[in-house]
């Protein structure tokens, strides 16, 4: 009987959604201080070494939500010996050619109607960054389509042979790991060298992303399943599927299950990406905030992501062996759903700090209904070589702090000595390319036989 309430509640993502009364927690004004304070920024030289003794210094070019974190006003604070060390830059020249030829080609043709109930079509799309030089109107919605649609490789999976864990990490420090499979694939628009343009196993979708815990042993085999439409306006939310394993069958998921947390971890499915927005372009838009230089971890020691070495605890936040920062290009968009369907909803503004060459969010600070500030997410999106494509995206590592809460959940594809990195297009193992397997609702019923 518990393993079977274990599962169902995993499974359905069923739980009270946090209380919102904190006293610690920041109002949503404090954004608009943060973009007048950040306004005109300084450099900062290459081979500063930013500590809890300087960090004011550079405030200009943090996130908000690493500013709080310095501040330490949470249960969730910087540790005294925090090393931030800055290095030079590496923009320009990391994606991959088929990518930007995508671009080029479709990008002059992409446009975006606003439809009378006030949802968002994007039209003429056909691959690689829909919007490469967001203008208005509706600059703030082109934004979130560029991250929506932006650059990872045709295939991404991440399995226990090359270090797919999570940690989840308690007020207490108590921490909780969990192994899990993880395959991301493009079904369409895909222009990586070697792959069809569209794939079959998933008609009508543009993206599949599955996934499977191994351990604990009372999680294990509980799968979940999201498919990513094309034609958004007729399926405004990705459709989410939950095998429970003591059921032995999977359960088609509700719309209000984006603010689920994804296998019980501080991501909901919302924010379950390597770039910082799992949701959808249909029924969520963006307020431009401006331009911004943002200190980031893009090209990494991968030695670094061991977990707990590599971290400094309890915060779990990057040790200098992870390697160097930089400042990076960054727009600042203030993300959320369109009023007619934000009744309910967990999250007031998905404040991303994205990244102009990438797209991907970075940094993300969520704030909930009462617009107070409950989660910031670091995705640290690594630069390194990929068979087929060159130098490019090649994984992420993220940290999830719930500062309300005093609750953490740590990510990393990468770290185990000699498997430090995901597998990536024809890297990785044969049996991972079995769309219907990975990538469809059947396939899920294919767990436990």
């Amino acid at each position: 009987m518990k393993t079977l309430t274990y599962a169902l509640v995993l499974g359905f993502g069923l739980i009270l959604l946090p209380l919102f009364a904190s006293a610690q927690s920041t109002d949503r004004s404090e954004m608009n201080q943060w973009l007048s304070m950040t306004e005109h920024q300084k450099d900062i030289p290459v081979g500063t070494t930013i500590t809890m003794s300087n960090w004011q210094q550079h405030q200009d070019v943090m996130p908000l939500g690493m500013i709080k974190l310095f501040q330490g006003q949470y249960g969730w604070k910087m540790p005294a010996d925090v090393q931030i060390t800055v290095g030079p830059n590496h923009v320009g020249g990391n994606l991959p050619k088929t990518w930007v030829e995508a671009t080029e080609k479709y990008g002059p043709q992409t446009r975006v109607e606003l439809l009378p109930n006030g949802h968002y079509s994007l039209k003429n799309y056909y691959g690689g960054t829909p919007f490469p030089n967001p203008q208005d109107p509706h600059k703030g919605w082109k934004i979130l389509a560029n991250v929506f649609w932006a650059f990872v490789p045709a295939l991404y999976v991440n399995s226990p042979a090359n270090y797919g864990t999570v940690w989840a990490v308690d007020r207490f420090g108590d921490v909780a790991p969990s192994s899990l499979d993880v395959v991301y694939r493009w079904t369409a628009f895909i222009t990586d060298t070697g792959f069809p343009r569209t794939e079959t196993y998933a008609p009508g979708t543009w993206y599949t992303e599955w996934g499977m815990q191994e351990t604990p042993e009372q999680a294990r085999y509980t799968a979940s399943l999201s498919l990513f439409y094309i034609n958004q306006e007729s399926n405004p939310y990705p459709d989410t599927y939950v095998f429970v394993p003591a059921l032995r069958r999977s359960l088609r998921l509700s719309a209000t299950s984006r603010c689920s947390p994804v296998f019980g971890f501080d991501w909901t499915y919302d924010d379950a990406k390597t770039n910082g927005f799992n949701g959808s372009t249909s029924v969520y838009t963006g307020d431009y905030l401006g331009d911004r230089k943002i200190l980031t971890l893009a090209k990494f020691n991968t030695d670094g992501g061991i977990f707990p070495q590599g971290y400094d605890m309890p915060l779990g936040f990057p040790k200098p062996s992870w390697g160097q920062w930089e400042l990076r290009p960054m727009v600042i968009d203030d993300v959320h759903r369109i009023p007619n369907e934000a009744a309910g909803y967990c999250y007031s503004s998905r404040i991303m700090y994205v990244d102009k060459e990438f797209w991907d969010g970075d940094w993300v600070d969520l704030y909930d209904s009462n617009h107070k500030l409950w989660k910031s997410i670091a995705y640290f999106n690594d630069i390194g070589d990929v068979p087929g494509l060159g130098r490019t995206w090649d994984g992420v590592a993220s940290m999830a702090w719930d500062l309300q809460n005093t609750h953490m959940t740590v990510w990393s594809g990468f770290g185990n000595p000699g498997k430090r990195k995901p597998y990536l297009n024809f890297n990785s193992p044969k049996e991972y390319f079995n769309g219907v397997k990975y990538g469809s609702p059947s396939g899920l019923m294919q767990i436990l036989r």
